[in-house]
């Protein structure tokens, strides 16, 4: 073995690990409070910390408990420190990451308003119907569709639309569950 490639003692030798970005969906069980959802916005704004998508909705009525589900892009480094940034705010009860628990289901609503007429119209109609997507609005000069699905159906969906005359777009973001019998 040459000189020059032997290991020096320092650990700088060693190739560094490399920090690759992920996107991860984590469910955040909270008391249904006022100002809960600044704060936990405020905690990834304050951190310089992205959010891709968020939802949140009371889920417990009865125990006045609200489900933030929350997309985030980052790091696997970052994502520890936001999950424990997160399990420190007081009326947080849970926080689970569903990306690395596994099996999850993922569902977006969207509505998507496009324009047209003659052939560009019945081309829209046509491709909605193979997507499943609902006329929730229709006019001499426009459609509004409901499209409901994983993320990546809908962006297909908007994409096809784009050359057809899409105006508008109204996601809701990403609502998502884990498999399984057992609850949060």
């Amino acid at each position: 073995m040459n000189a020059h490639l032997q290991p020096t003692g320092s650990a700088y030798f060693l190739t560094s690990e490399t920090q690759e970005i992920e996107r991860h969906t984590l469910s955040v069980l909270v008391d249904n409070e006022p100002g809960i959802l600044a704060r936990v916005v405020g905690l990834f704004s304050a951190r310089g910390y992205n959010i891709e998508s968020l939802t949140v909705s009371e889920t417990e009525h009865g125990r006045r408990l609200s489900r933030i589900t929350v997309v985030v892009i980052a790091t696997p480094k970052t994502l520890i420190q936001i999950k424990l940034q997160l399990e420190r705010l007081v009326p947080v009860h849970k926080v689970h990451d569903l990306t690395a628990e596994g099996a999850s289901l993922e569902r977006e609503l969207a509505l998507i308003k496009v324009a047209g007429s003659g052939d560009h119209r019945a081309e829209t109609l046509r491709l909605a119907d193979a997507f499943r997507a609902q006329i929730v609005d229709a006019s001499v000069e426009s459609f509004v569709f409901e499209v409901t699905g994983k993320p990546a159906k809908i962006d297909s969906f908007i994409a096809l639309m784009q050359p057809l005359g899409l105006v508008e777009v109204v996601r809701t973001g990403l609502a998502a569950i884990s498999r399984g019998p057992q609850s949060m």
